[in-house]
C-alpha cells in the first residue's frame, strides 16, 4: 500500500511541480496584457514578407493563452500563404463569439505572427516550397472544413484551437507537427475515438476525451496526458516535455 501511494506521490509531484512553478511565474509577471481591447496583435516580423517572398510559405506558431489561460497553455495557429500571394491566410479556432453562433474555425487573411493578445509567438513549423506546398495549403483547407467541432469550443480538455491544429496536422502528416506540451486540447481526439496517429504524423497516440493517454512518436517522442497535461521526453533533439512550462532542452 505504500509502495503504491509513493508512486501515486511521484507521478503526481512529476506533474504539478512543473505546473506550480509556471502558474508562479505567470503571477509574478505583471507586465501580461489584461485588456484584449488594447492587448497588442500587430506583426513580430517572424513572417517572410509575401511581396519578397514568391515562394510558398506555411509557418506553425504557438503564444501563450490571454490572462490566466497563458499559465497553463498556449494557443497554436497556422498561416500560409501559396505562391505568388500577396497575403497569408490564418487557419485557427476561437472561442469568443461561438454562444452567439459563430463559426469557431476562422479560415481568413490576416497578419501571419502577430502578438496573441500581448504574447509574442513562437515559430514552431515552417515549409517553403512551390507547386508541392501549394499542394499541402489546397489540403490544409479542405481539411478545415472538415473539422467536426466547428461550432463547439471548450477551453478544457477540448475542443479548443490546439484540438484543431492537431487535427490538421493529421491530416497533413507532411508538417511533421510537433505540438509544444502546453498545447492543451492536442489530445482530444475528434469523434470520441480512443487511437489515431500523432499530430506529427510520426507514431501514435491513445486518449480518453484528452484527459488521459500516451504518444508515442519519431518527433513527439514519449508523452504521457494526465488531465490535459502533457509530461514527456523527446529524444531528438533530447528535452525534456514539463507541463505549463513546455520543452526544455536542446532546441528542434
Amino acid at each position: 500500500m505504500l509502495r503504491k501511494f509513493g508512486l501515486v506521490f511521484i507521478v503526481l509531484a512529476a506533474f504539478l511541480a512543473p505546473l506550480g512553478w509556471a502558474v508562479g511565474m505567470h503571477v509574478a509577471d505583471g507586465a501580461k496584457a489584461t485588456d484584449w481591447r488594447t492587448a497588442r496583435r500587430d506583426s513580430t516580423g517572424l513572417a517572410p514578407d509575401p511581396a519578397t517572398t514568391p515562394e510558398a510559405v506555411i509557418h506553425v506558431y504557438a503564444a501563450r493563452a490571454f490572462r490566466w489561460r497563458g499559465a497553463f497553455g498556449v494557443h497554436t495557429w497556422i498561416s500560409a500563404k501559396a505562391q505568388g500571394a500577396p497575403a497569408y491566410t490564418r487557419f485557427e479556432v476561437v472561442g469568443w463569439g461561438v454562444s452567439r453562433g459563430q463559426d469557431a474555425v476562422r479560415v481568413a487573411t490576416g497578419i501571419p505572427d502577430g502578438y496573441w493578445y500581448g504574447n509574442a509567438p513562437t515559430l514552431i513549423r515552417e515549409v517553403r516550397g512551390g507547386a508541392e506546398v501549394d499542394a499541402l495549403i489546397a489540403r490544409l483547407r479542405e481539411a478545415a472544413d472538415g473539422y467536426p467541432y466547428r461550432h463547439e469550443y471548450r477551453v478544457w480538455p477540448g475542443p479548443n484551437s490546439n484540438t484543431f491544429i492537431a487535427y490538421l496536422g493529421r491530416a497533413v502528416p507532411e508538417l511533421s507537427l510537433d505540438l509544444p506540451p502546453t498545447a492543451i486540447g492536442k489530445d482530444y481526439l475528434p469523434g470520441g475515438a480512443l487511437a489515431a496517429s500523432a499530430p506529427s504524423g510520426s507514431g501514435f497516440q491513445l486518449s480518453l476525451a484528452g484527459l488521459l493517454g500516451l504518444t508515442l512518436a519519431v518527433e513527439e517522442g514519449v508523452e504521457v496526458n494526465l488531465l490535459g497535461l502533457s509530461l514527456g521526453v523527446d529524444l531528438s533533439p533530447p528535452a525534456l516535455k514539463l507541463p505549463g512550462i513546455g520543452r526544455l532542452g536542446w532546441p528542434e
